[in-house]
């Protein structure tokens, strides 16, 4: 009896050890993936700000070649716009506006669609 008692301890801690191993290497695992979770969660935040650098970084190139130019361009356009706005206002005033070639021109014009 006293051979299958110990045979039976023998066993027993031989599961015990075998089921703490077991525990152990479990917690490793655990510890593991949460670690490299938290590796994965900062790559994707690297990735995210890079990209917002990227995208700010092409906006402002877009603002810069093509944005302010045409902002100077369409500034020039309502310049020269007024400009005409002002001499087609005075041609009433112009002493020649009976036989103003330009003022013909633009009725002609504005009559066919033209203008």
């Amino acid at each position: 009896m006293i051979g299958i008692d110990v045979t039976s301890i023998m066993l027993g801690c031989l599961t015990l050890a075998g089921g703490c191993g077991w525990v152990i290497d479990r917690r490793k695992y655990k510890v593991e993936v949460k670690k490299l979770e938290a590796e994965v969660k900062q790559m994707e935040a690297e990735s995210k700000q890079k990209y917002m650098d990227l995208a700010k970084e092409y906006v402002e190139e877009f603002r810069k070649n093509i944005g302010e130019p045409l902002q100077q361009e369409v500034g020039e356009l309502r310049k020269e716009v007024k400009e005409l706005k002002d001499a087609v206002e005075g041609i009433n005033d112009c002493p020649y506006r009976a036989e103003c070639p330009v003022r013909d021109r633009m009725r002609h014009g504005a009559a066919h669609g033209d203008a």
